[in-house]
């Protein structure tokens, strides 16, 4: 069984004639996500060729492992089983089609170029932009112009729940977080993206500086059967009062990465900071920064 999100990556691909290079069908999809669909299929990220979809190569790896996809780098390349597989409603497969038709002529990095003149949001941490447009200052100005001001260094909270990894980290940019810090226990997730490894990857990809901080987890085993939120409030009162007072190294260490300018982005799991011990952790802080964290 696959995912309705990933049979329009394939059926895409087929649009495309089933066999596209890797750069080519990532500008590709994000062109048609951001212009021919109301609602993206994905998301992405300014990443250092332009914008980027970590989903979409997750994506291309469930369906290697299907034989829908052929393992083959650096191309995208359909098998017949992903072919049958490619089945989208009439509409949405016009849709494809047209826009295949429309864009058959731009590869290589013309197709770079076009996109990042198009969206230049997704051009702005690009190794290749200046090269590219190197005779379009217009572009260029807009590129720049489309960067998020720096924020001014202090203390946010965010939670991933709800969120893909693309959408998360364009949160923290257009917040101008410098810095995330994991006060997760154990940084694992079911979800993609948000483990460890995968989010500490995809912070350096956009210019963000990742950290982990453990000791100021709660354990998996104190978070069981919270059922309301009077639950929450007594764990968050337990932690507040006997975790967080021992604590003071890592505390202290926070305070030091906003003290030298960083923009400190604290994050775990839930996306209400009322449901997530993080909302203490700023709260032990804020008295010494003197305001009050803001919550993505």
């Amino acid at each position: 069984m696959i995912f309705d999100r990933q049979k329009r990556l394939l059926a895409f691909l087929d649009a495309l004639g089933g066999d596209v290079g890797a750069l080519d069908f990532q500008k590709l999809l994000l062109l048609y996500c951001l212009e021919g669909e109301p609602t993206p299929t994905y998301e992405f990220v300014p990443y250092q060729f332009g914008g980027f979809s970590f989903t979409s190569y997750a994506d291309k790896r469930r369906l290697i492992d299907q034989e829908l996809l052929v393992d083959q780098e650096p191309v995208w390349k359909i098998t017949p089983a992903g072919r049958a597989a490619a089945r989208v409603a009439p509409a949405i497969r016009l849709g494809m089609d047209q826009f295949a038709r429309r864009e058959a002529g731009l590869r290589g990095e013309a197709l770079v170029a076009a996109s990042y003149r198009r969206h230049p949001y997704y051009a702005i941490h690009s190794k290749m932009a200046d090269r590219l447009l190197a005779g379009d200052s217009s572009a260029r100005v807009a590129i720049h112009s489309a960067r998020p001001a720096p924020g001014p260094a202090g203390l946010c909270t965010i939670g991933y729940e709800g969120r893909s990894l693309e959408g998360y980290l364009n949160e923290l940019l257009r917040a101008g977080v410098t810095l995330l810090c994991d006060v997760r226990r154990n940084p694992l997730s079911r979800k993609y993206g948000f483990s460890k490894g995968t989010l500490a990857r995809g912070c350096r990809g956009v210019g963000l500086r990742y950290e982990h901080l453990p000791e100021l987890g709660i354990a998996s085993d104190e978070r069981r059967d919270l059922h309301t939120q009077a639950d929450y409030d007594q764990l968050f009162a337990n932690y507040a009062r006997e975790t967080l007072p021992r604590e003071t190294h890592a505390l202290s260490q926070i305070q030091a990465w906003i003290g030298a300018g960083d923009r400190v982005a604290l994050t775990c799991f839930e996306r209400l900071p009322g449901q997530c011990h993080r909302h203490c952790v700023a709260q032990a802080l804020e008295p010494a920064l003197g305001r009050r964290a803001l919550h993505l």
